[in-house]
């Protein structure tokens, strides 16, 4: 079994950064994780052009590279979070950026604003805002300081779904 939380916000916001963050106190604790990002407009870059692995994926096959300290999966087609989850296990961890809607635990990320459009997906917010009480934030949505990575893995580890 594995613990799954989401990150949701606006660009720019420190989803990365606190994904990042979070991995590594994991790793450290010799945690497995994984990390999905959510890429909605098609527009990440994951190989070079003239290298085998992207004259390979050009054809339309599924590519794994395989190397003494990683495999990269290339696919071609759209995949399900469940198929995602399954190739991963097992995992201790599974940190996903983005995919808004999927009904699971969920931190909204924010800078100098909250944007609202987004509490209704989310179970607590991440942010470094001072004067967070300005907002309008449904009780149940806990507020937790950004920048305190170890609090948000406790939020993580008491509000995660197990998979």
């Amino acid at each position: 079994m594995g613990r799954v939380v989401a990150f949701t916000g606006p660009s720019n916001s420190g989803k990365t950064t606190i994904i990042e963050k979070l991995a590594k106190i994991l790793i450290e604790q010799n945690r497995k994780v994984v990390i999905i990002k959510h890429d909605p407009k098609d527009k990440a870059v994951f190989d070079v052009e003239g290298k085998d692995s992207y004259k390979f994926s050009q054809t339309g096959a599924d590519v794994f590279v395989l190397s003494p300290t990683r495999t990269t999966y290339f696919s071609k087609k759209p995949s399900s979070i469940d198929r995602v989850i399954e190739i991963s296990k097992p995992f201790d961890y599974l940190l996903i950026e983005g995919l808004k809607t999927l009904p699971i635990p969920r931190i909204g990320i924010f800078r100098n604003s909250i944007e609202m459009d987004y509490i209704e997906y989310i179970s607590a917010i991440a942010t470094d805002i001072e004067d967070i009480e300005r907002y309008q934030i449904p009780e149940e949505i806990e507020i937790l300081n950004l920048n305190s990575p170890l609090d948000i893995l406790k939020w993580i580890d008491k509000n995660s779904k197990e998979v």
